[in-house]
């Protein structure tokens, strides 16, 4: 059975992809064939294989097996901007047919696939389209990282809402330990915890490696089963 899964963020730079691998790790451990996509990454660097970007490349690494990377990451665009922005420099226009090809692709040959957005929920992705439309479409359910730092609180409240609002199903939430020096962090987890509308599936600690800290991430995994 497949069982797909997109993973959102409350902002840039709090741990999408260190959270989407350690799943993949995680469900390979529990007897998944599982892989990661990127559909759409900014901020690539050219290499003679073509543009690559370091969270795809991650996502592969942490995969079941060696895949090709234009079917992680099929829109790899230069500038580390707003996709919208990025793929207009590189005269390029999103859209989700070529994503959804890829996509299939991998659901064909894999138990699980994991799904990583860029940015946050609402992220542009060209005029009419953002992030929340992959999953929006393709119908997964939603696993909401929310970046542990001042401010999280805010930012996860109102992704969450976002992501029902927009009709998604919000299967739970992920907690990142990005700031070490956290003030309250059990009583900011706590409040998480009250005020999300959907379960915690794991507190991931700070600076430890996806293929270790998958320990931290049973119930997420008892998710998508």
């Amino acid at each position: 059975m497949n069982c797909s899964v997109f993973i959102a963020g409350t902002d840039t730079g709090i741990g999408k992809t260190h959270a989407a691998c350690t799943l993949l790790h995680a469900l390979r451990a529990a007897g998944h064939t599982a892989c990661g996509m990127k559909p759409v990454a900014s901020g690539c660097v050219g290499t003679p294989e073509g543009l690559r970007n370091d969270d795809a490349l991650a996502l592969q690494e942490a995969g079941s097996a060696v895949l090709p990377y234009s079917l992680i990451n099929p829109v790899a665009l230069r500038d580390p901007l707003s996709p919208h922005l990025a793929a207009a420099h590189d005269g390029v226009e999103i859209s989700l047919l070529p994503l959804r090809r890829a996509f299939e692709q991998l659901t064909g040959s894999h138990q699980r696939v994991v799904v990583e957005g860029v940015g946050g929920w609402l992220v542009p992705l060209a005029p009419q389209l953002f992030a929340a439309d992959i999953p929006k479409q393709w119908q997964l359910p939603v696993i909401l990282v929310v970046g542990l730092r001042l401010g999280c609180l805010n930012h996860a409240l109102l992704s969450a809402r976002a992501i029902e609002a927009d009709g998604c199903r919000l299967l739970g939430w992920i907690g990142n330990h990005i700031d070490p020096h956290m003030a309250a962090l059990e009583e900011n987890l706590a409040t998480l915890g009250e005020l999300l509308p959907a379960p915690c599936l794991g507190v991931l600690p700070h600076g430890v490696a996806p293929a270790v800290a998958a320990v931290y991430l049973h119930a997420a995994v008892a998710a998508l089963d």
